[in-house]
């Protein structure tokens, strides 16, 4: 018995999953899955038509602080009870009383973020890969239908990755960090170091009225609001790190080696997201027409996700703009990877515990790979779901976007804080080897408190109601009365889905534990006494599958 598989004995489980990850590899699954190059520039035109430069600037040294107390809570909690169970499993095992129902809210929140994540990573990735397209073949029409077919293909690959080519995805993952450390510094210095255009420099990192791009004007409330709202982009980019205790059953000391991914991850990442968007923001034209049709584009690229894209073109020209989203892809892709991973591993232990329909499917294990193969594809078909509500177009510009970040925002964050509620609530919590030496109170409440704040912030309109409802504004360019220097901005549905989407999600979790669960579902299950366990690994040794209808 080696220390990691008795600590899972004592949790309950056994050592089902192929023990073969090290602290750098825990740690770059959920670098990989913030990426940095993947939501700090997908989202990036949030910052552009909210609060401006100011909070693109500010806010990622905002958010950063509270994510890092988020994810040093959280890690604390994952020190004691390493498990690919994770967040539910922690809920469950601080409750006072009535365990299984807040395991059962934990579980489907973090399930909902979590696909919300892949959606919205693939998604945007996919856009990527038609401006990539487009600018080598003009003809090339970037729609709706053809993101959404380009978005099949990403996911479709990163589930046969996941199942066919498991070794692989451990190498890239380790890749996948210097990619991002790399990637960040050549765009940074290729964007610092442009001059072409009529760039803000950095003496104007802070100029620039909040929301009149969103119709809402300049002040008052709104510049106030505008700034709140605008954190989206860097808290967008700054989830996903519970990865790090979904891989903890894979992980080599993972008492200490999870908890640590998961810190260090977020600090990492925050100063890499802020330093690469001070270099964009730098870049950002000074003149308002030249500033709206790069967070907007037109009639042909009409997609508010390529704002960074355009960004590189006005900035560095077209040939080395290509090679910077070319990296940005190459990195994009790697997240998208991780978020399946990642997902697949909650599904498991979710099914394990069966929490889901089809339980029995869904928790096997391949014997070849020691890995849950059914839960990978489960997971990529639920984001395929998802993704499809991008095919709805009004206004030239997709709706799903911003309904997916918000989604998966709210969902992981609230799944986040059940269980740091709980660790403040209880009176019996065992600290494991990496912990907070008291000073869990300070960190737990103010985490809870950023929380509640985000969750209530990102179910707001961004854009100002009926301004004008799925239209077009055309904004006066540089010579009065010449309508053929304005500029078209085409403007995303000023519905802001992220709410109802929520809600009924929460609605439905909650009539499914009503009306069924709370009598079959006893939250985490032991998988048996110390020589069952045992068996159940002597049988994935011998190459039998197991899981399922045990």
């Amino acid at each position: 018995m080696d220390p990691d598989r008795e600590r899972l004995h004592a949790l309950g489980y056994a050592q089902e999953l192929d023990r073969g990850l090290g602290r750098f590899s825990n740690f770059a699954i959920s670098f990989s899955i913030i990426s940095v190059l993947s939501g700090g520039l997908t989202s990036y035109w949030l910052g552009m038509v909210t609060g401006g430069a100011r909070i693109i600037t500010i806010g990622w040294l905002v958010v950063g602080a509270f994510s890092l107390l988020v994810g040093m809570a959280l890690a604390e909690i994952c020190s004691a009870y390493p498990t690919a169970a994770g967040l539910y499993f922690w809920s469950a095992r601080l409750a006072r009383r009535n365990g299984p129902c807040w395991a059962w809210f934990t579980g489907w929140f973090n399930l909902v973020g979590q696909v919300g994540c892949i959606a919205s990573v693939d998604y945007a990735l996919a856009v990527f890969i038609g401006y990539f397209v487009r600018s080598y073949a003009p003809d090339f029409r970037l729609t709706v239908w053809t993101v959404f077919g380009i978005y099949l293909l990403v996911l479709v690959s990163h589930g046969v990755l996941n199942t066919f080519g498991v070794r692989l995805v451990r190498v890239l993952g380790d890749i996948s960090v210097w990619w991002h450390v790399l990637g960040v510094i050549v765009v940074f210095v290729c964007i610092a170091a442009s001059s072409r255009g009529d760039q803000r420099g950095w003496a104007h990192l802070f100029d620039g009225e909040a929301g009149v791009l969103a119709g809402w004007g300049g002040r008052g409330f709104t510049v106030i609001y505008m700034f709140c709202l605008g954190l989206l982009l860097p808290q967008y980019t700054i989830t996903g790190f519970d990865a790090s205790a979904h891989v903890s059953e894979e992980t080599v000391g993972a008492a200490r080696s999870a908890p640590i991914g998961m810190v260090r991850a977020v600090y990492l990442s925050a100063i890499g997201g802020w330093v690469l968007n001070l270099a964009m923001t730098k870049a950002l034209p000074r003149n308002p027409n030249a500033y709206a049709a790069v967070a907007f584009g037109g009639p042909g690229d009409a997609f508010l996700v390529n704002a960074a894209p355009r960004l590189f073109e006005a900035a560095v020209g077209p040939g080395l703009a290509r090679f910077l989203v070319l990296i940005s892809i190459v990195a994009q892709y790697f997240c998208g990877l991780a978020s399946v991973t990642a997902n697949s591993r909650m599904i498991y232990a979710f099914s394990r515990d069966r929490a889901l329909p089809g339980s029995g499917l869904w928790s096997r294990i391949n014997p070849r790979t020691r890995t849950p193969t059914n839960s990978v594809w489960l997971g990529v078909g639920l984001a395929a779901a998802v993704g499809a509500v991008s095919i709805y177009q009004r206004g030239g510009v997709s709706t799903a976007f911003f309904a997916l970040t918000g989604i998966t925002v709210i969902g992981l964050y609230i799944s986040y804080a059940i269980p740091i509620f709980l660790r403040l609530r209880s009176t019996t919590f065992e600290p494991g080897p990496w912990n907070l030496r008291g000073r869990h109170r300070i960190v737990g409440w103010t985490s809870l408190a950023w929380v509640g704040f985000i969750t209530v912030l990102f179910v707001g309109p961004l854009f100002r109601p009926f301004w004008p409802p799925f239209g077009i504004t055309r904004l006066g360019g540089q010579t009065p009365g010449d309508p053929s220097d304005d500029v078209a901005v085409y403007h995303q549905n000023n519905m802001n889905f992220t709410g109802p989407i929520v809600v009924i999600a929460a609605l439905g979790f909650a009539l499914y534990w009503l009306l069924s669960a709370r009598r079959w579902f006893e939250g985490p299950r032991s998988q048996g006494t110390p020589d069952e366990l045992a068996a159940i690994e002597q049988r994935l040794t011998d190459g039998s599958e197991v899981g399922g209808s045990r």
